[in-house]
């Protein structure tokens, strides 16, 4: 069960370090009591069917937080390499197999989703599979700067370190806010960025004993067709997006009501594959 503490700077500017370290070293596992992870069970069974996957084969999971996703694949014989920007977060799902007797069939890396290509942890693995769920890594780039006034960069950068461990063929799965529903739902505390499409929230995490400190969000939300349109910029083919909430993955059609959308895509098959 390998992990790194460390990880290489890679290419994107400012890769190793993220705005949510933070947050992330601060919560620890209190982050698994937020109402959003108890549909984990269900997420991970709709991926395993959607995915194709079977006991033995190994899946990505980038931004993969405390492991609660890739420790349910892992649960049904799934090999998974995992990768998140925070250390705490490692942390935690490295005792959590190490408890459950899963130490096997994981690995977890500290990197930044951003640097996966060219990274050769990640890097022409020939993976079966990526999954990036709830904003774990896509979606977390950030304020929008005058560099990337459309925060794009971050979000390509993660679907072409995903594209470049999968196998010729091999599909992958990301959710992404839904900006439909975070505009007409906006709340008070709440800041859209029209232009970037981010959503900058101002709110309070808890630890594990209740101590709560103030925290920025800054989320990138999409339409399906922004989605289908930064899978192809990304060298993927978009196959399904799909409305979906926390805990009821479905194959519904796109909406303007659900909370996130969910997008299937493929790495293209080899030249003459």
């Amino acid at each position: 069960m390998p992990s790194d503490d460390a990880a290489p700077a890679g290419r994107y500017p400012g890769a190793g370090t993220h705005w949510f370290e933070e947050l992330a070293e601060h919560m620890g596992p209190a982050y698994l009591r937020y109402s959003f992870t108890r549909g984990t069970a269900q997420e991970v069974s709709f991926l395993i069917d959607v995915l194709a996957l079977e006991p033995g084969m190994t899946v990505l999971d980038v931004g993969c937080g405390p492991g609660r996703h890739a420790l349910g694949l892992a649960r049904a014989g799934i090999r998974v390499v995992g990768v998140d920007i925070s250390s705490r977060f490692i942390e935690v799902a490295l005792e959590t197999a190490d408890r459950e007797g899963l130490s096997d069939l994981v690995e977890f890396h500290r990197g930044d989703a951003r640097s996966m290509a060219g990274d050769d942890r990640f890097d022409g693995r020939g993976l079966d599979a990526a999954v990036s769920l709830c904003q774990g890594a896509f979606g977390l780039g950030g304020p929008p700067s005058s560099d990337d006034p459309q925060n794009l960069v971050a979000d390509q950068s993660v679907l072409e370190g995903m594209r470049s461990a999968l196998a010729p063929g091999a599909r992958c799965a990301v959710s992404a806010f839904s900006s439909y529903f975070q505009v007409r739902w906006l709340e008070q505390q709440d800041h859209f960025d029209a232009a970037g499409a981010v959503n900058h929230e101002t709110t309070e995490v808890a630890d594990e004993e209740g101590a709560s400190i103030p925290a920025e969000l800054w989320t990138t939300c999409y339409t399906p067709r922004e989605l289908v349109m930064l899978a192809g910029r990304a060298g993927l083919v978009a196959e399904h997006v799909w409305s979906v909430t926390p805990g009821a993955y479905e194959r519904t059609e796109p909406t303007t009501e659900s909370h996130e959308f969910l997008l299937l895509a493929r790495r293209p098959p080899a030249p003459g594959g």
